[in-house]
């Protein structure tokens, strides 16, 4: 094997093979269109602001405040499922 073959297949590496469950759940996620997550975090975000102007719990709108980072954590991470599905095929 020349050196140019061994330095593309350490770069390439063995394709990372997911689990059953994992690939069963980017399946189902990745129907979900993108929008909805940050329509989502925009929900949370309203929602928290309402909380905090309509009553005096301040925690409770900063706790609704919070899903925000978590829906478009979820939102990029089903963009990533989306390319690579395309990438796979």
């Amino acid at each position: 094997m020349a050196l140019a073959e061994r330095v593309q297949n350490i770069i390439e590496g063995p394709k990372p093979v997911e689990g059953r469950l994992t690939a069963a759940i980017e399946n189902q996620t990745s129907k979900v269109p993108s929008g909805v997550y940050f329509n989502l975090a925009m929900a949370s975000i309203a929602t928290s602001l309402t909380i905090a102007a309509t009553t005096r719990k301040v925690e409770w709108a900063n706790f609704v405040g919070h899903w925000a980072s978590a829906f478009m954590l979820i939102g990029i991470y089903n963009k990533l499922v989306k390319q690579q599905n395309r990438a796979d095929r």
